[in-house]
């Protein structure tokens, strides 16, 4: 079956190439690293800096590759196929750098933007709480004036980078009897006083990554801090935003689900079982045509959207759509194909194991899948 993603235009392809190639030659070898130590080593960010492999759809005037979020979507999707979902480039890259890039002041994008193309600054965004995940009207991080400042104070918690981020995005609230309408956003750098993190969190998959606790204790931060200068705009901002952010969940659902179907089709063909390849039972292929077919569904969806965000169409409710589908399709695909490895399966040491343990949180990050579901039945 030959298909081709409308959306990988000749440009988009050679740097998903140049992706390719890097990730496999410097990130594979380093997983196993990366694992124990819980966290992507800077070196690392600072390589793939170094060959445009950060902020690609960000303007050359702020340090970025001057492409589209084509680019950026490519770079994403071959992290996804070497299964290094640990590594916080699509919240760096793909969330934190177009927030800048849509809303930042001149000022702030040419404080930024330079530093996260290069990989010396390394951005996070502190959304959630322990109290306050999907409902981020809910949030309790309050951002209080007091002169030219803005004081911060609340806790954020699973943030991805946030153990070793230099840049934080924070959602707080700036109006609380306004809900929606009183919701800020601040650039906060990591090196101000009041802010500190917590551990890094010890989750079931995703162990290269440093998802973190973050406190806010009366962190003192300029007006200039604000995101493009306005208070009350934070709701309005990541709502323009989210679509995109699941999208790019979207897309590296799909791609991990074509990786896990083709390691399983290698191996049912090499694995014997009562005197014959695996892939000679009649269970086997049945399993198999029926992922094919979930993952080749969710391929052509997951284009069809990058399409229409690529034109400035792509709406909430269908980001949704993408979102709780695809990754309940990761999930269902990567388990499927796990129960034809057998014992093996269950051991670390394949990588449909590790597949299986970085999948469950896609359908929990970015908006849970339940929400998602409500997102789609109010635009009915």
């Amino acid at each position: 079956m030959t298909y081709t993603s409308s959306w990988i235009t000749d440009d988009v392809a050679l740097l998903g190439d140049t992706a390719r190639r890097f990730f496999v030659a410097e990130a594979v070898p380093r997983q196993r690293r990366w694992e124990a130590e819980r966290r992507v080593d800077r070196a690392f960010w600072t390589q793939a800096g170094e060959i445009g492999l950060l902020c690609a759809g960000v303007p050359e005037v702020y340090g970025g590759g001057g492409g589209v979020f084509a680019h950026d979507l490519i770079i994403l999707q071959e992290q996804a196929r070497i299964l290094e979902l640990g590594f916080g480039n699509p919240v760096h890259s793909g969330i934190v750098a177009h927030y800048l890039t849509s809303f930042g002041t001149e000022d702030q994008k040419r404080r930024w933007l330079p530093g996260m193309a290069s990989g010396e600054a390394v951005a996070a965004i502190a959304m959630s709480e322990p109290g306050a995940g999907s409902d981020l009207q809910s949030i309790t991080t309050r951002a209080v004036r007091d002169g030219d400042d803005y004081v911060i104070s609340g806790a954020k918690t699973f943030i991805t980078n946030g153990g070793g981020c230099d840049l934080v995005l924070v959602v707080a609230a700036t109006d609380p009897p306004s809900r929606a309408r009183g919701i800020s956003l601040f650039l906060v750098d990591a090196g101000t006083p009041g802010f500190r993190r917590g551990r890094v969190l010890e989750k079931i998959g995703q162990h290269t990554g440093d998802t973190a606790e973050l406190f806010f204790d009366e962190v003192r931060v300029p007006s200039g801090a604000l995101l493009g200068g306005v208070e009350g705009q934070g709701f309005a901002q990541l709502m323009r935003q989210l679509p995109q952010e699941r999208l790019i969940i979207g897309i590296m659902a799909v791609t991990a689900a074509e990786e896990a179907l083709a390691q399983t089709v290698a191996y049912v063909k090499q694995r014997r079982v009562f005197g014959e390849p695996l892939i000679a039972k009649q269970n086997t292929r049945f399993e198999l045509a029926e992922c094919a077919t979930l993952v080749h569904a969710g391929r052509v969806f997951v284009d069809s959207c990058a399409e229409r965000h690529l034109r400035g169409e792509l709406d909430s409710a269908t980001a949704s759509m993408a979102k709780w589908w695809l990754t309940d399709v990761q999930c269902q695909v990567v388990d499927r194909c796990l129960q034809l490895f057998g014992g093996y399966g269950y051991m670390r040491e394949y990588p449909i194991a590790r597949m299986y343990e970085d999948a469950r949180a896609q359908k929990i990050y970015g908006g849970t899948n339940e929400i998602m579901k409500e997102l789609i039945a109010r635009s009915l």
